[in-house]
């Protein structure tokens, strides 16, 4: 469902925080809430910098007073500094339900990366880079993803080493995206499947932007696990000027979150809701 942008943020206290389990478990619904709907708030490329203290205190306080999960679609960070990933830490406190992210292009460009998610990690934050977690009934699986264009217009595994590199990033992500969607449907067959990204999987969702930049925004090699393993829906970010929605070949809806995107839309808060 979408966000209505008059919905007042309320303030909420902040959960006791323990050390992040390493493989998919279920986080379980309080049993007076388990037969309603998993409300997934989203977005992408918040870009958090250093003098943001203060700033994102309202925004994590809206998110866990309107919705159940929080999905973080990458550049969280605006320069890639691990500074910049300890003010939004501290950000975080204010955020009481479960986070699921994955890092996107700004939080490597320093190499940092590793340092970033070190910040973040926390009992109610879950990174994803192949892997899965669950979350009352839904199955979350997530990966940076890559560049290399799209349909017809994707680049192929031919010519020079750096051009085979290239396609080869692509390639891995999409596979590491197979293995997370792969597990859930081995260890919980029964849970609905949300996917995770930063670049994007489809064209549609980058419309907007210079056509001549489109194969850095994304791939579609990244939409094949979504169309195989019957996902519900997909989240990314990345394309600022883009568009919001779109659909794989195969229906799978997919929602390009950036935060400039909801931004434009009138959102009061610059998240997406979504219900599964």
């Amino acid at each position: 469902m979408e966000q209505n942008p008059n919905t007042p943020p309320a303030p909420d206290t902040p959960q006791p925080q323990q050390p992040l389990a390493p493989y998919p478990q279920p986080v379980p619904a309080p049993p007076q809430e388990a037969q309603r709907p998993t409300r997934i708030a989203a977005v992408g490329d918040i870009h958090v910098r250093e003098t943001d203290k203060g700033k994102w205190v309202d925004f994590f306080r809206a998110a866990s007073d309107q919705a159940d999960v929080l999905l973080l679609c990458g550049d969280l960070t605006d320069h890639g500094y691990a500074r910049e990933a300890e003010i939004l830490a501290d950000e975080m406190r204010a955020c009481t339900i479960p986070v699921v992210c994955v890092l996107g292009n700004h939080d490597h460009d320093k190499n940092e990366q590793d340092q970033i998610r070190k910040c973040l990690i926390k009992d109610n934050v879950h990174f994803l880079d192949g892997d899965a977690v669950v979350i009352r009934n839904v199955g979350f699986t997530g990966v940076k993803g890559f560049g290399g264009g799209f349909d017809h217009h994707m680049l192929s595994m031919f010519g020079e080493t750096s051009n085979k590199a290239f396609v080869q990033e692509a390639v891995d992500e999409a596979l590491k995206l197979e293995a997370g969607l792969s597990r859930l449907d081995t260890e919980y067959p029964d849970v609905k499947k949300i996917a995770l990204l930063h670049y994007s999987p489809i064209r549609a969702t980058v419309e907007g932007e210079p056509e001549a930049i489109h194969p850095f925004l994304g791939c579609s090699r990244l939409a094949e696990p979504l169309n195989r393993q019957n996902v519900l829906a997909c989240f990314h970010g990345h394309a600022h000027i883009g568009t919001l929605e779109g659909a794989t070949s195969h229906g799978v809806k997919v929602f390009n979150v950036a935060k400039p995107i909801l931004q434009k839309a009138g959102f009061a808060m610059p998240f997406f809701l979504f219900d599964v």
